[in-house]
This record gives structure tokens, C-alpha cells and sequence, in this order.
């Protein structure tokens, strides 16, 4: 048990170098990616009238499975770019690939972003949903 919890230690260590050493651009970009997949989803979540993400994969069974889904379909290239790219980084600092720390680094940076953010946009933007109207609708009609 304690060489699960060393590993788990080196990899929080080195994730927390990383973003000093080579090929630091990631941990601006990954997580900037990783927003904008969010609340692009976020919208499109409050125009079809679906609940908070994240909520509802941890408290509704019925959505579970089709949200976490479509979470997948939206992120698995960003995932995947992020483990790429510190498998390379891992190579180019420790010349070895640790695959705890690869797991945990691409998931912070590109999973974590997304899956706070996506609910919270559905939220905001479902108050500003209501309030448009479209050409040659009154508002009457958007209301209700």
C-alpha cells in the first residue's frame, strides 16, 4: 500500500513542477480547450433543456450513462492531446513514462475543467435562454 501512496506523492509533486519546466504552455492551453469544450456544451445543455452535467451524472441514473457519454465523445481528443503530450514530457525530464502520473496529469488538466465548468454554464445561460427573442416571435411567445 505504501508504494501506491509514494507514487501517488511523486506524482502530485511532480505534476505541481511541471508547470515551471518544459513544455509549460499546456497547463494554459489544455485547460483553456477544455473550457471553451464546456461551455460550448453548457449552451447547447440549457437549449435543449437538459440539467446540470455533472449533477445529474452523479444523481440521476437515468441521465448517468448518456451524459457521461457525451462527455466522453466531447473530450476524449483533448484527453488523449494531454496524455500525449506529458508522456512526452516524461521522456524528454525522466526518460520513463509513469502512467499514474500521465493519468492524473491529463486528468486535471483536461477532464477537471470541464467537468465543473459545463454545469454551471447550462445554468447561466438557461437564465439568458428565456430572455431571447427570435425574429418574428414576440416576447410573449419566449416567455411561455
Amino acid at each position: 500500500m505504501s508504494t501506491i501512496i509514494d507514487m501517488i506523492a511523486r506524482g502530485w509533486e511532480n505534476f505541481l513542477a511541471r508547470p515551471t519546466g518544459s513544455m509549460n504552455f499546456r497547463f494554459i492551453i489544455q485547460p483553456t480547450i477544455a473550457t471553451i469544450i464546456a461551455v460550448r456544451a453548457g449552451i447547447k445543455d440549457a437549449r435543449e433543456g437538459r440539467p446540470a452535467y455533472l449533477w445529474a451524472a452523479l444523481t440521476n441514473p437515468e441521465y448517468r450513462l448518456e451524459m457521461l457519454h457525451g462527455g466522453w465523445k466531447d473530450m476524449r481528443m483533448p484527453f488523449l492531446v494531454a496524455a500525449t503530450l506529458d508522456a512526452i514530457y516524461q521522456i524528454i525530464t525522466h526518460q520513463f513514462i509513469y502512467p499514474l502520473e500521465l493519468l492524473l496529469t491529463a486528468t486535471l488538466l483536461a477532464l477537471v475543467p470541464y467537468f465543473v465548468l459545463r454545469g454551471p454554464v447550462n445554468r447561466v445561460a438557461r437564465r439568458f435562454i428565456g430572455r431571447i427573442t427570435l425574429p418574428g416571435q414576440s416576447s410573449k411567445d419566449s416567455a411561455g
